[in-house]
């Protein structure tokens, strides 16, 4: 079925478009050889990127999958062990790359929120013997997708950067949305990034680029994340093309991320009345909404499917979980509409049919 236009697209935060601010700047990048280290405006935003997150270094990337399989290529042998959340996107939505790439399998910790403890992570650690796995890394991710875009506090990354330190293991961010976390927290994303022993965020999200990610860490790291890039073909030749969008958008689309915050709980406001529909997360809201539906007896499919007639668009989660995420092409106006439209369609849905 062909997308409505217009369409309300809460799916994904990689829906956004870019302006025709950041067109311009793309029309007008300043381009080198990539590879020779002589693309101006890649080399510029490597930079950037770097002093944002407290880091040395940094490495553009095609893609927010191919920073965190790199960092776990170079931080892990084959036979290692990742300790992550079950519901972190390394583990569940990156195709099994580490297990694929780098012979690392992962022991996940069991959270609903994507958040977890010092003591969760130390009861999953292997003991050091011949014959077990090597725990080797403890992977988080700053906001948490699946645990509804909550917030790693600082203090958390510290505890977790001091045990790691203290076991032999690196401590990896999968930063996708970690300036929506400094953007809500009020706090540099250093505060957050600097701890880690590898971190990269995402352009195509909140930033609204059309392409990108970028990975930083110490210069040790990147020199043989390096090597990495160009054998999984992440090298872009002129990539000054793209970089130009990241730049423009670190110029001007970070503080605005405030206004899909108040979207999103303008939207949770919207729908907290609606007789047996579950919101996650339930207090404070970045930019992802959940909306567990068991408790309406309405399959996740069949709002989705009843929305997309009404040109709204929502991410299916299972069989009763709809996510939704507010970005820069979603204005108060279309949260209003998807709002009331969600209403609708859920009372629609839930009323008993002519001769049932």
């Amino acid at each position: 079925m062909s997308p409505p236009s217009p369409l309300i697209d809460l799916a994904a935060d990689t829906a956004t478009r870019p302006g025709e601010g950041m067109r311009q700047a793309i029309a007008a990048a300043v381009v080198g050889d990539e590879q020779r280290g002589e693309d101006p405006t890649t080399l510029a935003l490597e930079a950037r990127v770097a002093e944002l997150l407290g880091q040395e270094k940094a490495l553009f990337l095609p893609s927010g999958t191919m920073a965190n399989q790199i960092a776990f290529l170079v931080h892990c042998r084959a036979g290692d062990e990742i300790v992550c959340a079950e519901n972190a996107h390394v583990f569940g939505s990156e195709g099994a790359g580490a297990a694929a790439l780098s012979g690392a399998q992962f022991r996940p910790i069991e959270t609903a929120t994507g958040l977890f403890s010092v003591e969760d992570v130390v009861r999953r650690l292997r003991v050091p013997r011949h014959r077990s796995p090597r725990s080797r890394v403890i992977a988080i991710e700053q906001t948490t997708n699946r645990g509804g875009g909550r917030i790693w506090p600082e203090a958390t990354i510290l505890a977790l950067k001091a045990l790691a330190q203290e076991k032999g293991l690196a401590l990896h961010m999968d930063g996708a949305r970690l300036l929506n976390a400094a953007v809500a927290t009020g706090l540099p994303a250093a505060r957050f990034a600097a701890p880690c022993d590898s971190v990269w965020i995402d352009l195509s999200k909140g930033l609204g680029c059309p392409v990108g990610a970028v990975l930083a860490g110490p210069e040790g790291f990147i020199e043989e994340a390096l090597i990495w890039k160009h054998r999984l073909g992440g090298a872009m030749r002129q990539s000054g093309i793209l970089a130009a969008a990241g730049l423009y958008a670190l110029d001007h689309n970070v503080a605005r991320m405030a206004e899909d915050h108040a979207n999103a709980r303008r939207l949770a406001r919207w729908l907290g009345g609606v007789p047996g529909l579950g919101l996650q997360p339930e207090g404070d809201v970045t930019n992802i909404l959940f909306l567990d539906l068991a408790g309406t007896g309405v399959p996740a499919r069949t709002l989705a499917e009843a929305l997309f007639g009404a040109g709204i668009r929502v991410n299916v989660e299972g069989e009763s979980r709809v996510r939704m995420v507010t970005h820069l092409d979603i204005s108060a106006e279309d949260v209003e509409v998807a709002g009331r439209a969600i209403v609708a369609a859920l009372a629609r849905l839930r009323s008993p049919q002519p001769g049932g």
